[in-house]
């Protein structure tokens, strides 16, 4: 016991250390305060104003400001990416902004780019206007026939109210004398041209013909050049269109389904010397603004280049102004309304670390008034912190993935680092898919510091983070699958030759009869002459099954005895004593024995049946074994296991909420005294046994706990054995998967002497290893040893009903943006 007291401490092994602190800040060192705290990350704030909803804090407009900030910069970042330019790298130095100025440099940029966007996208309009009528009046002149062929003058026939907006307005003179001209003649053929997008002709030509009753031509023709749709920013695909019709009922129908079909309508002269002289003018009109688009457009971007350059500086600038005023509205004004009072939680070791920042704070805001920084009793339970790196960060996300730790509880990240990739590795055991996972390992390993800078996919950011796990598994699988013997399913003579030879000369290569074992075992994992032998499936399934209930037994007593650490630790003699020896000794009565009795069996070599032995233990205990028997006394030891089984089941039922309801009269009746409050402390920040003295100590809910729990640990003992039963299954069904892909597909068609059938087979089989046995038998492989884990290990001893440390950290902020 005085060794285990001097044991060297371990970091993961129990959380930090916390200590709740209460901080009484001058208001006009509270900014800079604040922003400290966060650059240094080690102090969680608590919310003295849960009861005040967002707009009744006092930073709220400070907050507002910063909201409406962010949300500029995110229209920033949107147009550059619009634009397609890249953001530069952050400079090393620049010089510090104030919030004030970055904020009237925002609302200048903003409006800036509003205006040229507007501009731009009105010049954009009409130059697809322009180019729209420059392809119908192109298109149009193939499908009208000379002006003498008509019994009348030419017409044009769009009213002049559809062309009365500003759009058209600005057109060339020719184009509005044109519409103006030759309207009165209502009689004979008319036509009006336009153009739509290619998706709605079929619909726009039948709807058409059914208003018309099939009185109109309709005439098209594909658009020479596609047009940039504005509100997609996607080039569309366009038809030009022209349709004959007599009567201006028709052309009334005609302009309103061109109206609900979108479809923009342009007048052409018949005169072939009008359209040449209208056609000219738009190219040269189409010339000009492509000259100021293009100078338009280089404008702009030379705008958001300048902006772009400042961009990630002012959004980290914004977030954390925002986070430091989200944290001050965390925080209450004294009575004096002069002072920010503060509470959170802190590590010890942190403590001196603050304190710096504290003064550095007070030094540079130039305060009269220091900030006084004490340490409080708290009658909550301290948060859970455990100080990581890159290689337990991610087992400790496992463990974590199911519950948070209790304060101060067993960390079952320190064994997990260890034992989850063996069980992984125990189902996955094959040397050769283990090389194959090593190097993927490595490459993520390798590129770590690139990748970390990089937004990964989720996949692939998965897979980035659990990069230390996945290297410890694939090693593990490289020693099981030495153990197993097998190199993608094929054994290798590795550690020298097998211990069997055949009888005589006949016996040729079969190895399935006359082979003899002539000289010592194999010295390290599987003789590689079981594989192909009658007795490769039982001997492997009864050395894999007997293997796992070894393995489980192992881990669920260290589960135990955890918890045998965590009363400990907690005082707790009642669970040493009424929970950890019952439980200790129920689960080695029966599965520790059938342990002993595995381990004995493959000592001495003993054909005794182990079902048997374990069967009648139960229901013939005095009976005597026969050739069963193992060892001397055997049936001795089987009573008195069954006796201690049977024993453990009551006393961890019956003393326990006995002897705590005893515990809870005399701490009432003057025999034991609580903790005495003091002064300051508000009812609902009394000690526990101060509030117990107006609660009844419910003894049948105590009693009820107790016995669930019990009964859950008995019936748990056998469910959770037979469940590491998995190890056995995964790993027969990963080994004869891949002696199926090895012999069915790769042998078989290496048996052709045809190059494609070979190539073929080759191509197959590493498929069938990628996707099937590298992929989707990792995840199951990985499933299955976390199921191990958080059931049949974790709850032995680990509660998980704790919360995470959250500091206030600026470093948090960067790892939470998208």
């Amino acid at each position: 016991m005085e060794y285990i007291e001097n044991m060297p401490l371990v970091d993961l092994m129990r959380s930090e250390k916390m200590t709740f602190v209460q901080l009484i800040i001058p208001a006009e060192s509270a900014h800079r305060a604040i922003t400290y705290l966060g650059q240094l990350g080690l102090l969680q704030f608590r919310d003295l104003n849960a009861e005040k909803s967002p707009f009744q804090r006092t930073f709220v407009n400070q907050v507002k400001r910063c909201v409406e900030m962010a949300r500029k910069l995110r229209y920033f970042k949107d147009q550059i990416h619009k634009a397609g330019l890249l953001l530069p790298p952050l400079p090393a130095s620049q010089p510090d902004t104030e919030l004030e100025e970055i904020e009237i440099q925002l609302a200048e940029h903003e409006h800036e780019l509003i205006e040229m966007n507007a501009n731009s996208e009105k010049l954009r309009q009409s130059y697809n206007e322009l180019l729209e009528f420059k392809m119908v009046l192109q298109k149009a002149s193939g499908f009208l026939v000379s002006s003498s062929s008509h019994p009348t003058d030419r017409e044009i026939e769009l009213d002049e109210n559809v062309y009365s907006n500003d759009n058209h307005g600005d057109t060339a003179s020719l184009i509005e004398q044109e519409m103006h001209s030759e309207l009165s003649n209502q009689s004979g053929v008319r036509f009006i041209s336009g153009i739509i997008c290619k998706s709605k002709v079929l619909q726009f030509e039948r709807m058409l013909f059914r208003a018309t009753r099939g009185n109109m031509l309709f005439n098209q023709a594909v658009a020479d050049d596609e047009i940039l749709d504005p509100s997609s920013n996607e080039m569309v695909e366009k038809i030009v269109f022209v349709v004959f019709f007599s009567g201006e009922q028709a052309r009334t129908k005609i302009l309103k389904i061109c109206e609900a079909f979108s479809a923009n309508c342009y007048p052409v002269p018949e005169d072939t010397t009008k359209r040449r002289q209208i056609t000219q003018e738009v190219l040269s009109r189409l010339s000009e603004l492509e000259t100021t688009l293009d100078a338009g457009l280089r404008h702009r971007d030379k705008a958001l280049t300048s902006i772009g350059y400042h961009l990630t500086k002012w959004i980290n600038m914004v977030k954390t102004q925002k986070a430091v005023y989200d944290t001050l509205n965390m925080l209450n004004f004294d009575v004096t309304k002069k002072c920010l009072v503060g509470e959170g939680w802190c590590p010890i070791f942190a403590k001196t670390k603050i304190q710096e920042a504290l003064q550095r704070a007070t030094f540079d805001s130039s305060s009269q008034v220091g900030i006084i920084f004490h340490v409080m009793d708290a009658v909550e339970s301290p948060p859970t912190y455990f100080r990581t790196n890159r290689f337990t960060n991610a087992f400790q996300e496992i463990v974590d993935a199911y519950g948070v730790a209790k304060y101060q509880e067993a960390n079952p990240a320190v064994y997990t680092i260890v034992t989850f990739p063996f069980l992984f590795a125990v189902m996955f055991g094959d040397w050769g898919h283990g090389i194959c996972l090593l190097l993927g390992a490595l490459v993520l390993i390798a590129r770590e510091s690139k990748l970390s800078s990089q937004k990964l996919g989720s996949f692939m950011e998965m897979l980035f983070g659990g990069r230390y796990v996945l290297l410890l598994m694939s090693m593990f699988s490289i020693y099981c699958g030495l153990i197993y013997n097998e190199f993608f399913s094929v054994p290798f003579h590795i550690f020298g030759d097998s211990a069997y030879k055949c009888r005589d000369a006949t016996c040729s290569d079969a190895q399935t009869i006359g082979l003899i074992k002539y000289k010592d075992p194999y010295p390290f994992g599987v003789d590689p002459s079981w594989r192909g032998s009658r007795s490769e499936l039982p001997f492997l399934n009864s050395l894999k099954m007997k293997m796992s209930i070894l393995l489980g037994v192992a881990q669920m007593n260290l589960g135990i005895i955890l918890s045998y650490f965590n009363a400990r630790f907690f005082s707790s003699s009642l669970d040493i004593k009424y929970q950890f020896i019952p439980q200790i000794i129920f689960l080695n009565s029966l599965f520790g024995y059938l342990s002993l009795l595995v381990v004995v069996k493959w000592c001495t070599g003993s054909q005794a049946d182990l079902y048997h032995v374990m069967i009648y233990m139960f229901l013939s205990p005095f009976e005597a074994l026969g050739e069963n028997r193992l060892f001397w006394g055997q049936s001795v030891l089987q009573v008195i296991l069954l006796l201690l089984a049977l024993i453990a089941v009551p006393w961890m039922l019956f003393p326990k909420p006995f002897i705590l309801k005893k515990l809870h009269m005399e701490r009432f009746q003057g025999r034991t005294y609580g903790i005495l409050g003091t002064s300051e402390m508000g009812s609902d920040d009394q000690p526990d046994s101060a509030r117990e003295r107006a609660e009844e100590f419910n003894f049948s809910e105590v009693f009820v706990h107790q016995m669930i729990h019990s009964i859950e640990f008995v019936l748990g003992a056998v469910s959770n054995t037979a469940s590491y039963l998995r190890l056995w299954a995964l790993s027969l069904a990963h080994s004869e998967l891949s002696t199926v892909f090895y012999e069915k597909v790769l042998l078989l068609a290496w048996g052709y002497e045809n190059i494609i059938i070979r190539l073929v087979g080759l191509a197959v089989f590493a498929f069938a290893t990628a996707f099937i046995l590298l992929m989707m038998e990792t995840l199951s492989a990985f499933l299955h040893a976390l199921r191990l884990h958080w059931v049949e290990f974790q709850n032995k001893f680990y509660h998980g009903d704790g919360y995470k440390f959250m500091p206030f950290s600026f470093a948090l902020l960067a790892d939470d943006e998208d």
